[in-house]
């Protein structure tokens, strides 16, 4: 392979030119298009499977939704997980726009888990505040936003370049002008000319070595090598927060996560090897991590995600969900151990470290519109530093981004010659030496660096040490070998990653203080400084080349936080360190499928990609081979041509169990923007027992279902029928039907009527299943009881005070009230943690009542136990505080 032409290289122009197409990326591209920018989106990969939502996602943490939370809580919450140090602006802007960012995704078709009634199902994860959306079938998300950008409505203003990795922003008169890149299958050199340029590149996923040595077997996306971060330092753009580390807890032994934010609603905890939970921490947050490290550090280690006490239904909804979406491997892995979430708590363990503004507070610096400090330049998503902004926080920074960067009213500047040819001698240079040093190589030997003298606990003898040796991995750079363009990638990425790895070390060094618990845990300054460090700091490429830093002060709080002070101050220029769910469908394994079906098999693929109309698919659809029928349902649904639900609705008699499977499946997918009057009804006569469960719920969500249609299938003989119907009852406050139901033989069924009925009503209902056989049933009629105090309720509560089993005891208490005073606070002393969580839940609203319970509650020996009592009591956690911080009291 020879370096391509300078001369002769692609030249591309537009308004606006998207590095990224993952999460931000593809908001930001189709929020600038909708603002009327010419768009190209450039990416390494192919958009329709990158980013962190390649293979779907699995829930929402951060969903601020009307009526479940406000945006100032939210707001709060982040500035005491993140030490204090944020930009409020920034964070008020995932918090107050994130509800229409879901109801902006769900009309293009992506589904949020939802109550009987149609409303957000928001959970709680943490202590406090309740922002956890689930998403049961999010695996299918990118490829929803994949359709939404090859609409022809945007495809006249949305160019997608895949394969195309760029390498380095080029600035003309201070602006950003433009990128240059190099094409990973062809090795052909490009550059864009564009007004604005967005860095949507996600986190620096490829920092730390993971605990396997596996190159690509990082927590994040091994493709995202922190190829952003470099280009925007050496663009002149100022990063924040570097030394704030992502360090995530994962599945031991498994580069994915345990998925607590899924689990954790579900009733599932963390716990030691004694069985006891041992995180105090209120959020998501280094100090969360510093507990885990502590407790892997003594003779009660390992450590375990408890799953193995929950119900059947509940384990298996929550198989369907982490076996098939985001990390789809992790239900193999666990097979492959002979382990299963019935028989065996989930080992874990902490991740190696990176840099991603999403799961922690490092990245590029911008405002609440996602400028950096370059004009013209922008960031979104993971690479941005908006503290704990997540998925959601993501998609609405790209659309700040694509928005602010479309109303931009500047020309586009000449691209300077002189960076072009830097950037092509940074792309083509192992081609000289193709058999110089391998890219593995130098990468392991890299990143087994940042593991040694990086990763926390930190010191300044190791971080020396760290920064001399990336210096002289230089010289490694320069003697790499490559001969094929895949190589060249390869090649580019180990530069990327050697510019992160020198930030993280410079930066850990200069911030002479231990702050963000494990994330930045030194071992030469033991306690957080608000007085010389409540600052941000800030580092970029100074004029000499060599890297500078800045202390910015913290921007006054649009939200008062308790116990953080921010100082107003210039910034100050630092001299720098120097060293010293698709789930399985029953039925043929395997089909013959011959020859000339393969040729259709083809067509029907390739039509998917040419903006179909319905008609084309009509062949297909009625072909004598059912895999070609089922493959055109799958093709049908990813182009979504008007009529293509009716289309769904007649191939759910279709007499191949598989091709009704793909209908079900479209369906759902297109749940939540199906017209009225597709004849659902006729789903309930299906022999199949799943189409008549998609029959049900449709019913339900389109507002279409009768009480006799959901009270006629009480006697269906498939269970899952029978709790569709019960979830329509519920949205239709039918309380007369879900006694009828209650009668169910399955448990699970009598549960689901006694959590509808919290809503409903019925006490008489209630009082019922409060004596039902099954202790889940009792647990869930008393759980329920709480919103509406009932006598016989009450009596009945004070009986099961006593019950054997510990989840009616936990049920019972958050029945009862302050009249029962004496019952609750003998249900705080409960063997159980969970039952004496419960009871100091109900306490909370009487905490004048229950003081001295309350009081005795913060010495428990559970977390979670004293966590509630402490935030009854009125008090506010400040759990990363140590002996000689300077911290306000609360």
């Amino acid at each position: 392979m020879q370096p391509a032409s300078l001369t002769d290289r692609l030249q591309l122009d537009c308004d606006v030119v998207v590095v990224g197409g993952g999460t931000a990326g593809t908001m930001a591209a189709l929020s600038a298009a909708e603002h009327g920018a010419r768009v190209i989106v450039l990416e390494k990969a192919h958009v329709r499977h990158s980013g962190a939502l390649a293979m779907g996602m699995d829930g929402v943490n951060n969903a601020v939704i009307p009526g479940k939370a406000v945006p100032e809580d939210y707001v709060r919450e982040i500035t005491l997980a993140n030490d204090g140090i944020v930009n409020q602006k920034t964070v008020y802007q995932t918090a107050s726009r994130g509800y229409d960012m879901v109801r902006r995704l769900e009309g293009y078709g992506v589904k949020f888990e939802k109550d009987a009634y149609g409303e957000y199902a928001v959970r709680q994860v943490h202590r406090s505040g309740s922002y956890v959306l689930p998403m049961p079938e999010g695996r299918d998300i990118k490829k929803v936003l994949y359709r939404v950008l090859r609409e022809r409505r945007m495809r006249d203003r949305i160019r997608i370049e895949n394969r195309l990795m760029p390498v380095r922003v080029l600035t003309a008169g201070g602006r950003a002008a433009g990128v240059a890149a190099l094409h990973t299958r062809t090795g052909e050199f490009a550059t864009v000319s564009a007004r604005a340029v967005i860095l949507a590149t996600g986190a620096s996923g490829r920092l730390g070595l993971p605990a396997s040595g596996y190159l690509y077997g990082t927590y994040e996306n091994p493709t995202n090598a922190g190829d952003g971060h470099s280009m925007a330092y050496h663009a002149g753009a100022e990063l924040s927060g570097i030394e704030c580390f992502q360090i995530n807890p994962l599945i031991k032994d498994y580069n994915g996560p345990a998925c607590a934010y899924v689990a954790n609603p579900f009733g599932g905890y963390q716990v030691n090897n004694r069985g006891q939970r041992f995180v105090d921490s209120d959020y998501w947050s280094g100090q969360m991590m510093a507990e885990v490290a502590r407790e892997l550090g003594t003779d009660r280690a390992p450590v375990y995600l408890k799953l193995t006490h929950l119900p059947e239904e509940t384990i298996s909804r929550l198989e369907a969900i982490l076996h098939t979406t985001e990390r789809p491997t992790r239900g193999t892995f666990h097979a492959g151990r002979g382990h299963d979430y019935r028989t065996h708590d989930v080992e874990m363990h902490i991740s190696e470290i990176g840099l991603c503004g999403g799961h922690s507070a490092s990245g590029v610096w911008v405002d609440e519109h996602g400028a950096t400090t370059v004009p013209g330049l922008y960031a979104a998503g993971d690479l941005a530093c908006v503290p704990h902004n997540y998925m959601i926080g993501a998609f609405v920074f790209g659309d700040l981004a694509g928005t602010h960067a479309a109303g931009l009213d500047t020309a586009a500047a000449p691209l300077p010659l002189d960076q072009i040819e830097a950037a092509h001698e940074l792309v083509y240079r192992p081609l000289r030496n193709p058999d110089g040093l391998p890219q593995q190589q130098v990468e392991y030997k890299l990143r087994r660096f940042v593991n040694e003298y990086v990763a926390p606990p930190k010191s300044a003898a190791k971080l020396d040490l760290a920064v001399e040796a990336f210096e002289r991995i230089r010289a490694d750079i320069d003697r790499l070998g490559a001969r094929t363009p895949h190589e060249l990638m390869r090649c580019v990425e180990v530069t990327f990653i050697r510019d992160c790895a020198e930030m993280a070390a410079r930066a850990s060094l200069t911030r002479t203080e231990s702050r963000w618990g494990l994330y930045h845990q030194r071992l030469d300054h033991t306690s957080r400084d608000d007085e010389q460090w409540l600052f941000h700091l800030n580092l970029r490429k100074g004029a000499d080349g060599r890297m500078e830093f800045l202390k910015r002060p913290v921007a006054d709080y649009l939200v008062p936080v308790d116990g953080f002070t921010p100082v107003a101050a210039p910034p100050q220029v630092l001299a720098a360190p120097v060293a010293a769910y698709r789930t399985a469908v029953t039925g043929p394994a395997a089909r013959a499928t011959t020859a000339k079906a393969t040729r259709r098999l083809l067509e029907v693929v390739r039509l998917a990609e040419q903006d179909p109309a319905l008609d084309a698919f009509e062949p297909y659809l009625a072909d004598e081979d059912p895999e070609v029928r089922r493959t055109a349902l799958v093709a049908l649904v990813e182009a979504a041509p008007p009529g293509t639900p009716a289309t769904l609705v007649r191939a759910l008699s279709d007499q191949d169990q598989l091709v009704r499977a793909a209908a079900v499946a479209g369906l759902q997918e297109l749940a939540d923007v199906l017209p009225t009057g597709l004849a659902l009804h006729t789903a309930l006569g299906s022999t199949d027992p799943t189409v008549r469960a998609i029959g049900l719920d449709l019913l339900r969500l389109t507002g279409e279902g009768t009480a006799a249609q959901f009270r006629g299938c009480h006697a269906d003989d498939d269970v899952e029928v029978r709790l569709k119907a019960v979830l329509g009852l519920v949205r239709l406050d039918d309380g007369a039907g879900l006694a009828q139901a209650a009668a169910d033989p399955d448990r699970e069924v009598r549960v689901a009527v006694a959590h509808g009925l919290r809503t409903v009503g019925a006490p008489e209902v209630l009082a019922r299943l409060a004596v039902d056989a099954e202790p889940l049933v009792r647990a869930a009629a008393f759980a329920s009881a709480a919103a509406g105090p009932d006598d016989t309720l009450t009596a009945l509560a004070l009986g099961a005070v006593a019950d054997p089993a510990w989840q009616v005891r936990a049920g019972a208490a958050a029945a009862l009230g302050p009249a029962a005073a004496a019952e609750l606070t003998v249900l705080a002393t409960d063997v159980n943690a969970d039952v004496r969580k419960a009871a100091v839940r109900a306490m909370a609203p009487h905490r004048d009542l229950f003081a001295p319970a309350l009081a005795d509650a913060l010495a428990d020996g559970d977390a979670d136990v004293r966590a509630y009592a402490r935030h009854a009591l009125g008090g506010t956690s400040h759990a990363d505080a140590r002996p000689g911080d300077r911290v306000a009291a609360p």
